[in-house]
């Protein structure tokens, strides 16, 4: 895979694409649900694009990360 872990501090956990035009986002909200967000740069080969999605379950938040991890890859550069 081409994402790099680039942030986690507890309540955030980022991951950066490899050519750097996207991320993905896991964020722990104060009433202990989950937010998965994906965010890609004008710039990114696919063009501009942003996903969001919230879950009771922090298991459930994680296997949609993996699964824009997978969607959304990219080859190293």
């Amino acid at each position: 895979m081409s994402w790099q872990e680039v942030r986690a501090d507890g309540q955030i956990t980022e991951w950066e694409r490899s050519d750097g035009t996207a991320t993905i986002r896991l964020r722990r909200r104060v009433d202990e649900t989950f937010v998965v967000r994906l965010d890609r740069l004008y710039q990114s080969d696919e063009g501009r694009g942003y996903r969001r999605e919230r879950f009771d379950s922090e298991d459930e938040a994680l296997a949609l990360v993996e699964e824009w991890r997978e969607e959304y890859d990219v080859d190293d550069r």
